[in-house]
This record gives C-alpha cells, structure tokens and sequence, in this order.
C-alpha cells in the first residue's frame, strides 16, 4: 500500500463523530475509541492538532437554532466544540497523552487561548493540541477552522473524518447503489462538483496554502491511525487532482 509521510497534521472531527450510534451528545465509549487511535497514532513520531466539530450539541441554524438571530447561534455553535474539546482532552490524557485545548474565545479557567507558536511548541513536545471555539468569529464553519489553522501551523495535511461513507462520491453512496468514490480530486474539482468535502471557503484557503486534504471513513477501526500514517486510503484531494 502507498503512504505518504506525514510530520504534523490537522484531524477534522465532526461532532456527530463523538455522539456514536445515540446520534446526540456525547457517548464516552465512542470518545474512548476516537482517543485510543489518536494517542497511537501520535506515538508513531506525528503531530496531531485536532479540530472537533459541535454539531452533537448545538446544530445551528439548520436546527437547534431556527429562528435565532445567526450571530447568536454561532457562537453557541463555538461553545459546543469546546465541550467536545474538553471531553477528548479527558480521554487522550487518560490514555497517558498529554493535550492541550485552545480556544479562540478566551477562557482562561478552561483552556489556554489560541496562540500559533505555542501551539507548535505543543506539538513539537509530543503533546496533542485541540483547537476549540472555531475562528472565533460568526459565519465561519469548523471546516474553515481546520484549514486555517493548518495553514497557520504548517501541517502536512488535513485529515477529514467522514461517518459512514469511505471516500467522497460522485452522489450520496446511502440513496444511489451505483455511486461512484473518487481515490483523488483537485481542489477545483471540489468546488465546481459542488462535492461537499469541505464548505467553498475552506476548500479555496486549503487550495491557495497547497494543504493536501485526506477523506476517510472514522467508523472503520484503525483509519486515522492508517490515515495519519500517510497510507493510502479514502480520497485525496490536492492540487494535482
């Protein structure tokens, strides 16, 4: 199997990811698992940044938030990815990793605020850095998180943890038998398919800091061990395509 070396990377969690089969919140065992593969994978001498999502908590104004005004929810959007943050913290140092929260909103009595050098430093020492609270600004997804921080820290790739599907397709592979997975993409191809690896805005700030985008199924035990080692797996998205 073909791998790519990988020194540091950005792992993209949704927050549907720790919420497990329940569908909401947050299911310590799926938690467990998550960690467990993260911890292993930065003992193979990589440096992990992680990005979680807070859809398990708080969706947004496609729903929780119907009806609110958009900067409100937003930020309660923020608020639920540092929850998210802090229960994989928990995990990963009960695995005997050390982890660091960052978050873009200052809370000191959390979490340390954002700070790029330290957060290289982090990793530079083995530690595991989670970036919470999003950009820390309204209109912005935790996507464009992911790649901003990527490009911020210098990472190698983004890894992108989907549910339930391997790769990225050319329609839903849940609703159409005959759908078809792409092993590799551009990033224009991305953007004029309209194919929903990343929103438009994340997708362009990966493409113009040439941060090559790694999709793959998180429900496969393994797979961002696999995907953090640079094995060849899911669907590359790069400038090459």
């Amino acid at each position: 199997m073909e791998t790519r070396k990988f020194k540091r990377v950005v792992l993209k969690l949704s927050g549907e990811a720790l919420a497990g089969n329940q569908g909401y919140g947050i299911d310590p065992e799926t938690v467990e698992k998550i960690a467990k593969q993260v911890v292993e994978a930065s003992r193979l001498d990589i440096q992990i940044a992680i990005v979680v999502g807070g859809g398990n908590i708080w969706r947004g104004l496609s729903g929780s938030a119907k009806g609110m005004d958009r900067v409100s929810a937003d930020y309660m959007g923020m608020l639920a990815t540092v929850m998210n943050a802090l229960a994989l913290q928990d995990a990963m140092e009960n695995n005997g990793v050390a982890t660091r929260v960052q978050t873009a909103i200052n809370m000191q009595q959390v979490a340390e605020p954002y700070i790029r050098r330290r957060a290289i430093r982090h990793m530079e020492k083995g530690r595991v850095v989670i970036f919470g609270a999003g950009t820390g600004n309204p209109y912005f997804s935790t996507d464009t998180t992911a790649a901003l921080r990527a490009a911020e820290i210098e990472a190698d790739a983004i890894l992108m943890a989907k549910n339930g599907v391997d790769g990225v397709y050319d329609c839903d592979p849940k609703q159409h038998a005959d759908a078809k997975m792409f092993k590799r993409l551009s990033y224009l191809d991305v953007i004029n398919k309209d194919l929903k690896v990343m929103d438009a805005t994340a997708t362009t700030l990966c493409m113009n800091n040439d941060i090559p985008i790694v999709v793959f199924n998180i429900d496969v035990p393994g797979n961002i061990i696999a995907a953090a080692g640079g094995k060849d797996l899911g669907t590359l998205v790069d400038k090459e395509g």
